[in-house]
């Protein structure tokens, strides 16, 4: 029996190729669409999952005064990790994790830079669970300089050579030199921690014994096993007792809160954190969430079309239902027949979907920066779950027509006094709403993303990036800052030069500062920018009142460019001041420096914050990380090649280090790009497969109208207006769809602004392209059928039988 339902599943499908092609080449692209989705999703549940240890991070939640708002933030204190563990007993290990960027090594003649390197507790291999190669995972951290190599670093600095046991030479500030005792496996892609070598942490502190009890700084990432059975949120409760414990002075324990997050959770459940460094490829699991619900949509607009097609050639089923009951069939069986069609129509769109993901995923991994595979190969099991997957999607979109075809009542069938055939037309229109309504939702949020994306890039910063190179500095190369400045100012290719502690864009340091106005000294907290004296001039930051830095030796570390947000602070103490008023007040780490000017706001954040209290100070002992550059648009060729001869000139022996600021902007939007491009590729397969419904929809109206059609034409009606006759009742129900998706998307875009500071206005003219779109979308899709009908033979048509 099951061998005659295959067949005649098989026949009828054969039969109706137009109306199986629009169905199976729908499905398998909503099965496409969701099975990237699925690879992305598995791919982002999958970090860290290789850990086996009861693992948390611990986090900050910063309140400084004098701040716009509080911040959450992924650094820790040196001491916590073994005070906490001293404390609590629910708490078994701790491991703390400080990084180096471009870490130079040598060997012999031969000189590497690592581009990351992490100073960890000599227990970290014992929390983590990162594979060994060759040393003690216990042992090999214990020491001092001790130093394990991933299999990639070793290679990379010794080749074939045994590493075990040499000596490298790192020189900086001080020459150290460290002991190889382990190699380890490179890291996985799905580590949130990614390192090209471990340092045993005590190279650090046996140098600098005051870290111990130093609670004034925020430096590095701690680590906490949990023992079996322990409740965290418990945990928590006891952590304010615990910072007044260790943090008496100055009310300072009431600035912070501490809270632990899952190391498996850190991945994707940080986005709300910052001066998350350690956190590669991060990524918010709303914005996950966000693509697996738009791909199920997808999905089910795929479905829907299958239910509609079906229902709607019902007619030229009816008479098979009707014959099939007169010998003995019965409902169920029928009904099984039906849904038999539905899933192997499932599977043959399964299989072409298949082919559209193997075919897209170069892309997509582009996009996402990831290397999606699919799971098939790396994961049998996952196939199991997505035959299972298939075989319900297909059982679910078959339940209604079978219910429905299977229901037919023979005598009337056979008679032709059928009148149930078109009584599902309402159910039909309705489905065909909810497709449109979704495409047209799809395609606001996908303008609404872009726009928002644009806006970012877009927008005035306050400051001017353009033609600014950004090149990185280190321990050794910033000794010799001023004579690379120097000779870059020499050149026409350069137009101007400056430095920086850190680079815009990024999540600046906060330190403690000191005001004195005509009341009591006050204490508070703000951004800090370190920079050299011709900051504001490159950058063109305006101020609003005041001067510039001196370039005098005297003015070091004694003059400082405040913020209007952090003027606004300063002043509400006083609310009779003007802002001119706090020019020559006493301001800085020490209350001894003075406020020489104010400098309009401007965005060094991400927009998705508000302006922070800021303010620059030129303390040109504390050295710079960044030198900035602008260079001659017109000649940039020419430009970055003389940037890169004079660096060579000057450091022969380091890498250069630049990006366009530009592009660092780029980088720090790459989730929005990302969340934008994978969100307008759904939508536009939403409304892709929501036109095959409507083509196969408008293509079976035609036929089934044929006759009236041919009467119409005999008659004397134009080809025009047959086909606004076919059109009418689909564009009413696209029209419809519009009302409804509207005020959703509303809804929608105004929740997905809440993680914006600063966003684009909710404009009208988004929903009523939209909405254009959608009509002209859907007039093409149902003109090529109506036209083709308006255009045939009248005569022909009505000699058919």
């Amino acid at each position: 029996m099951l061998r005659n339902y295959l067949k005649t599943a098989w026949r009828n499908l054969w039969k109706n190729k137009v109306y199986s092609a629009i169905n199976i080449f729908g499905f398998s692209i909503g099965m496409a669409g969701c099975l990237v989705i699925l690879l992305f999703v598995f791919y982002e549940k999958s970090f860290d999952q290789f850990h086996r240890k009861n693992l948390y991070r611990l986090n900050e939640v910063q309140k400084f005064p004098g701040m716009v708002a509080s911040q959450k933030v992924a650094l820790s204190m040196f001491p916590m990790g073994p005070t906490l563990q001293h404390d609590f007993p629910e708490i078994r290990h701790f491991t703390r994790v400080n990084w180096s960027n471009k870490l130079e090594l040598s060997f012999r003649d031969k000189r590497v830079y690592l581009p990351q390197v992490f100073f960890v507790d000599s227990n970290f291999l014992q929390m983590f669970d990162f594979r060994i190669i060759q040393g003690d995972r216990i042992q090999a951290l214990q020491k001092p300089n001790s130093l394990i190599l991933t299999r990639s670093s070793a290679k990379k600095i010794f080749g074939t050579e045994d590493a075990i046991g040499k000596t490298l030479v790192h020189y900086g500030d001080d020459t150290i030199s460290v002991v190889v005792t382990g190699i380890m496996e490179d890291a996985p892609e799905n580590s949130q921690l990614q390192f090209d070598g471990l340092l045993s942490f005590s190279t650090i502190y046996n140098q600098n014994p005051k870290l111990i009890n130093n609670w004034s700084g925020n430096w590095l990432d701690t680590y906490l096993e949990l023992a079996p059975g322990t409740d965290p949120k418990v945990l928590e409760k006891k952590f304010p007792g615990y910072l007044k414990k260790y943090m008496a002075g100055d009310n300072q324990s009431e600035m912070y809160e501490l809270f632990l997050l899952p190391l498996q959770a850190v991945h994707a459940g940080a986005s709300d954190i910052g001066l998350d460094y350690l956190n590669y490829q991060k990524f918010s699991k709303q914005d996950t969430k966000l693509f697996a619900i738009i791909a199920l949509i997808v999905l089910v607009i795929a479905c829907v079309n299958f239910m509609n097609l079906s229902t709607a050639r019902s007619a030229e089923r009816a008479k098979e239902v009707g014959v099939r009951k007169s010998i003995g069939a019965d409902r169920w069986q029928l009904a099984f027949q039906f849904i038999g069609e539905t899933v192997l129509l499932s599977f043959f769109a399964l299989l072409l979907s298949f082919l559209w993901v193997a075919l897209a995923l170069p892309g997509i991994n582009s996009l996402s920066q990831r290397h999606l595979d699919l799971v098939v190969r790396s994961h049998p099991s996952y196939l199991l779950l997505i035959i299972l997957g298939t075989l319900v999607i297909g059982v679910l979109s078959g339940l209604y027509p079978a219910a429905y075809l299977s229901s037919f009542r023979p005598v009337k069938v056979l008679k032709g006094t059928m009148q149930g055939v078109r009584g599902k037309s309402l159910l039909r229109s309705f489905l065909v709403v909810a497709q449109f309504s979704s495409a047209i939702f799809l395609m606001v949020a996908t303008i609404f993303v872009l726009l928002q994306l644009q806006f970012m890039l877009r927008r005035d910063p306050g400051f001017n990036r353009d033609q600014v190179v950004s090149i990185n500095l280190d321990e050794n190369t910033y000794k010799k800052y001023y004579l690379f400045k120097h000779q870059l100012q020499a050149s026409s290719l350069v137009s101007g030069v400056t430095a920086s502690q850190d680079l815009l864009g990024s999540h600046l340091d906060q330190s403690g500062i000191r005001f004195k106005g005509d009341g009591p000294l006050r204490h508070l907290v703000s951004t800090r920018l370190i920079v050299d004296p011709d900051y504001l001039k490159l950058y063109q930051i305006r101020l609003v009142e005041g001067r510039n830095f001196y370039n005098e030796p005297t003015a070091n570390g004694k003059e400082y460019i405040i913020n209007e947000s952090l003027a606004q602070e300063l002043l509400k103490d006083y609310p009779k001041a003007n802002l001119h008023w706090l020019l020559g007040r006493n301001f800085g780490f020490d209350s001894t420096g003075t406020i020489v000017g104010i400098a309009k706001n401007f965005n060094f954040n991400s927009l998705h914050y508000p302006v922070e209290t800021m303010f620059l100070v030129n303390q040109k002992d504390w050295g710079y990380n960044v030198v900035s550059a602008k260079i001659n648009g017109g000649k940039t060729r020419e430009a970055l090649a003389f940037i890169q001869a004079t660096w060579k000139s000057i450091f022969p022996e380091y890498p250069l280090e630049l990006q366009f600021l530009d592009d660092h902007f780029k980088e720090i939007y790459r989730t929005d790009r990302q969340v934008c491009y994978i969100v307008g590729i759904l939508a536009a397969l939403a409304i892709l497969i929501s036109c095959l419904g409507l083509f196969g929809l408008a293509s079976y109206s035609a036929e089934q109208r044929i006759k009236e059609i041919g009467i119409r034409r005999v008659m004397g009606a134009s080809v025009r207006q047959i086909v606004g006759l076919l059109s009418a009742h689909f564009l009413q129900l696209v029209f419809w769809a519009i009302l409804i998706a509207c005020p959703l998307a509303i809804l929608g875009i105004v929740r997905w602004f809440r993680d914006y500071a600063y966003h684009v206005p909710i404009s009208w003219w988004v929903f009523a392209s939209s909405g254009l779109a959608a009509i002209l979308i859907a007039m093409l899709t149902i003109s090529t059928q109506a036209i083709r009908a308006a255009v045939s033979n009248p005569v022909k048509n009505l000699r058919t039988e």
